[in-house]
């Protein structure tokens, strides 16, 4: 079954109503936000507190395929109808929900958000936006075809330094940017071996649901669910998408890219079934005004991350050099500091380094200022930072995760109900969802180098356009 066929099976009941959007009427009577929640365990819950911790929000639906999650998340919000299967929820309920939030794996993010948003519904839904580029430009389109109110769950795009950073590469701090280096050491990938067998499936959990649109497969204990399914292809989006997003998203949009030209990952060879746990992903994409005429982009991800290089090296490091007197460029193990100088001039474990004609700007993730480095110094650039801060508004930095985390969440709620827009809606979540997953196909054909025609959403490369989307199981 394709996705649109799908889509209308699933709604078709529903839609009969032809009702206007019940959200539009509620924003005008300015009464409390209605939202069900599809996705309640992990992510799911913390997205359910931050969601609800908003005063105009009343929760009266809650979805899960996990009966654990689901007595967990029901404890919270007692009033609140339960649902193990969203299709069943979004049709008994219709116009009792104003508004949707998505907190699946990935492969079920886009079958949950079409639905709802058919229904008119605006959808809060976590990152990366799809599982499939196709997927992505659907969602792109619905939203906009419908007006909706959408966001992405990319909560650090709402937090005082990464808005910062944003602001100071647009007024030129660093000149043209020509590369961005982004990394984390986080390991979303599997490189064992293919599970054989089955295993007995919890009582709790409905199987059949949690695989939901993607291929029947047989339960294995610890392969899945609750928490492995992002290194797995069939699932997940690797560490690219899991953390890539999140620290792609600064440069990416402080820089007003669109998607990239070119792809080319070195990885290991793909086993079809696991994200390799060590990916180095080169983009090359069109420029903007904040870049040179083309833009390079390197993605690091797996233990050791970032590979080294002179445009990583911070005052203070030193590259070591081999018995041939070459510079070791492998993993930031293998960068030593000169004697006196403070921890504090190691890379941040994650984040991401901007290349201008100027200097570089270093972007820690998260929740530390962006340093300038020009000639291998650093440069004090409070001045910058305290004018830009003024003009546009920032306040002061607040380093508290659990008070600046739901400002992301509150800023949906609110654009609900008719009080301001959203900053990562799908218009703009779709295009950099996009650039990730175009990453993780590379990843199938380590060291080529893909073309990507936006115009045509086709690879040159006709063994690749495979996967850009996937049939939809019936379930």
């Amino acid at each position: 079954m394709n996705k649109r066929e799908f889509i209308k099976n699933s709604v078709a009941g529903a839609l009969g109503m032809m009702f206007m959007p019940s959200f539009l009427k509620r924003a005008n009577l300015k009464e409390k936000l209605r939202t069900a929640h599809i996705g309640v365990g992990n992510m799911g819950m913390a997205d359910l507190k931050a969601i609800s911790s908003h005063p105009s929000v009343e929760v009266v639906a809650l979805c899960d395929v996990d009966a654990i999650n689901l007595s967990v998340a029901h404890k919270m919000h007692p009033g609140a109808r339960i649902f193990f299967d969203y299709r069943k929820m979004l049709k008994e309920l219709g116009n009792e929900i104003d508004a949707v939030i998505v907190s699946t794996p990935d492969h079920t993010h886009a079958p949950a958000s079409l639905m709802a948003m058919n229904m008119n519904k605006p959808v809060y839904c976590q990152k990366p936006l799809t599982h499939y580029v196709s997927e992505s430009r659907e969602m792109k389109k619905l939203a906009a075809e419908k007006g909706l109110i959408t966001q992405m769950g990319i909560q650090v795009h709402s937090f005082y330094d990464y808005k910062l950073a944003t602001l100071l590469i647009q007024a030129g701090i660093i000149g043209k940017v020509h590369t961005v280096h982004a990394w984390s050491p986080k390991n979303w990938g599997y490189d064992g071996p293919l599970p054989e067998g089955e295993d007995p499936v919890p009582e709790q959990l409905d199987w059949n649901l949690w695989l939901g649109t993607s291929k029947k497969r047989p339960y294995k204990k610890d392969m899945y669910h609750p928490g492995n399914w992002r290194k797995l292809m069939d699932y997940g989006c690797g560490t690219l998408g899991d953390m890539g997003v999140h620290i792609f998203d600064t440069p990416y949009n402080a820089l007003k890219l669109d998607v990239p030209r070119t792809i080319t990952t070195e990885c290991r060879p793909s086993n079809g079934f696991g994200f390799p746990e060590h990916n180095t992903v080169t983009y090359e994409f069109p420029g903007t005004p904040y870049t040179t005429n083309s833009l390079k982009w390197i993605w690091y991800d797996g233990k050791g991350a970032p590979a080294m290089s002179e445009e990583l090296v911070l005052p203070g490091m030193e590259m070591k050099k081999d018995k041939k007197g070459q510079k070791d460029a492998s993993v930031k193990d293998k960068i030593s500091l000169d004697a006196g100088v403070a921890a504090e001039n190691e890379l941040p474990e994650q984040g991401a380094m901007f290349v201008g004609e100027k200097g570089r700007l270093l972007l820690p993730h998260f929740m530390q200022l962006p340093k300038k480095i020009v000639n291998g110094k650093y440069v004090d650039i409070s001045k910058e930072i305290a004018r830009v801060s003024k003009e546009h508004n920032l306040g002061e930095p607040i380093r508290d995760y659990d008070s600046e985390g739901p400002k992301h969440y509150h800023q949906f709620v609110d654009a609900c109900l008719g009080k301001g827009d959203t900053t990562a809606p799908f218009d703009y979540a779709a295009k950099l969802t996009e650039t990730i997953l175009l990453g993780t196909i590379a990843g199938r054909f380590p060291g080529e180098t893909l073309h990507w025609d936006a115009a045509t959403a086709k690879f040159k490369e006709e063994k690749a356009n495979q996967y850009l989307a996937g049939d939809y199981r019936e379930f």
